[in-house]
Protein backbone atom coordinates (compact mmCIF):
# COMPACT_ATOMS: atom_id res chain seq x y z
CA UNK A 1 0.00 0.00 0.00
CA UNK A 2 1.48 3.37 -0.66
CA UNK A 3 1.52 6.60 0.74
CA UNK A 4 -1.55 8.02 -1.12
CA UNK A 5 -3.20 4.98 -0.69
CA UNK A 6 -3.13 5.50 3.15
CA UNK A 7 -4.12 9.51 3.01
CA UNK A 8 -7.43 7.76 1.02
CA UNK A 9 -8.29 5.03 3.20
CA UNK A 10 -9.90 5.26 6.37
CA UNK A 11 -7.77 3.89 9.26
CA UNK A 12 -5.37 6.76 10.65
CA UNK A 13 -2.35 6.16 11.42
CA UNK A 14 -0.36 8.44 13.96
CA UNK A 15 3.52 8.05 15.26
CA UNK A 16 4.35 9.93 18.31
CA UNK A 17 7.89 11.32 17.90
CA UNK A 18 10.16 12.13 20.97
CA UNK A 19 12.54 14.92 20.77
CA UNK A 20 13.95 17.09 23.39
CA UNK A 21 12.53 20.54 23.13
CA UNK A 22 14.38 23.23 24.95
CA UNK A 23 11.78 23.41 27.95
CA UNK A 24 12.40 19.14 28.26
CA UNK A 25 16.14 19.72 27.94
CA UNK A 26 16.27 22.77 30.77
CA UNK A 27 18.76 24.33 29.05
CA UNK A 28 19.21 27.04 26.89
CA UNK A 29 21.55 27.84 24.53
CA UNK A 30 24.14 30.19 25.53
CA UNK A 31 25.70 33.19 23.02
CA UNK A 32 28.70 34.69 24.94
CA UNK A 33 30.48 37.64 24.15
CA UNK A 34 34.37 37.05 24.98
CA UNK A 35 37.44 38.92 24.61
CA UNK A 36 41.10 37.34 23.38
CA UNK A 37 43.27 39.48 24.60
CA UNK A 38 46.27 36.82 24.73
CA UNK A 39 46.95 33.16 24.09
CA UNK A 40 45.90 32.35 27.50
CA UNK A 41 42.57 33.44 26.64
CA UNK A 42 42.07 30.77 23.97
CA UNK A 43 41.96 28.06 26.69
CA UNK A 44 38.74 29.85 28.37
CA UNK A 45 37.53 29.60 25.07
CA UNK A 46 38.07 26.33 24.55
CA UNK A 47 36.20 25.29 27.82
CA UNK A 48 33.70 27.31 26.75
CA UNK A 49 33.09 25.76 23.37
CA UNK A 50 33.40 22.33 24.73
CA UNK A 51 30.39 23.14 27.11
CA UNK A 52 28.25 23.85 23.70
CA UNK A 53 28.30 27.58 24.26
CA UNK A 54 28.09 30.12 21.38
CA UNK A 55 31.25 32.58 21.51
CA UNK A 56 31.44 35.69 19.80
CA UNK A 57 35.25 36.83 20.32
CA UNK A 58 36.85 40.01 20.21
CA UNK A 59 40.21 40.03 18.80
CA UNK A 60 40.66 43.29 17.48
CA UNK A 61 43.14 43.76 20.37
CA UNK A 62 45.28 40.98 20.55
CA UNK A 63 45.53 41.65 16.45
CA UNK A 64 46.80 45.10 16.81
CA UNK A 65 49.42 43.92 20.14
CA UNK A 66 50.67 41.02 18.40
CA UNK A 67 49.48 39.11 15.51
CA UNK A 68 51.89 35.71 15.75
CA UNK A 69 50.27 35.42 19.12
CA UNK A 70 46.42 36.00 17.92
CA UNK A 71 47.51 33.40 15.13
CA UNK A 72 48.60 30.58 17.98
CA UNK A 73 45.31 31.54 19.77
CA UNK A 74 42.85 31.17 16.98
CA UNK A 75 44.93 27.75 15.95
CA UNK A 76 44.48 26.40 19.43
CA UNK A 77 40.67 27.45 19.86
CA UNK A 78 40.11 25.85 16.03
CA UNK A 79 41.67 22.50 16.61
CA UNK A 80 39.16 22.16 19.36
CA UNK A 81 36.35 22.94 17.34
CA UNK A 82 37.76 20.18 14.68
CA UNK A 83 37.92 18.01 17.99
CA UNK A 84 34.61 18.74 19.01
CA UNK A 85 32.91 18.73 15.40
CA UNK A 86 32.12 22.63 16.00
CA UNK A 87 32.80 25.34 13.50
CA UNK A 88 34.48 28.65 14.14
CA UNK A 89 34.42 31.98 11.16
CA UNK A 90 35.51 35.20 10.95
CA UNK A 91 33.29 37.86 11.26
CA UNK A 92 34.84 40.85 9.42
CA UNK A 93 38.40 41.61 10.61
CA UNK A 94 38.23 41.82 14.71
CA UNK A 95 35.92 38.97 15.43
CA UNK A 96 35.78 35.44 15.01
CA UNK A 97 32.67 33.00 16.03
CA UNK A 98 33.05 30.07 17.70
CA UNK A 99 30.41 27.21 17.66
CA UNK A 100 30.25 23.95 19.38
CA UNK A 101 28.54 20.69 17.39
CA UNK A 102 25.17 21.42 17.45
CA UNK A 103 25.41 24.94 15.67
CA UNK A 104 27.06 25.50 12.14
CA UNK A 105 28.16 28.72 10.64
CA UNK A 106 25.87 29.46 6.96
CA UNK A 107 28.71 31.00 4.77
CA UNK A 108 27.64 32.40 1.49
CA UNK A 109 29.78 31.33 -1.77
CA UNK A 110 31.19 33.63 -3.50
CA UNK A 111 29.88 34.78 -6.47
CA UNK A 112 32.31 33.84 -9.81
Amino acid sequence: MGFMDKLKGEEEEFIELDHETEEASGRKLLVEVERMDNYNDADRIQRKVREGNILIVKVRDLKQKDMNELKRAVDKVKKTCLAVDGDIAGIGNDWIIVCPKSVKVHRELAEE
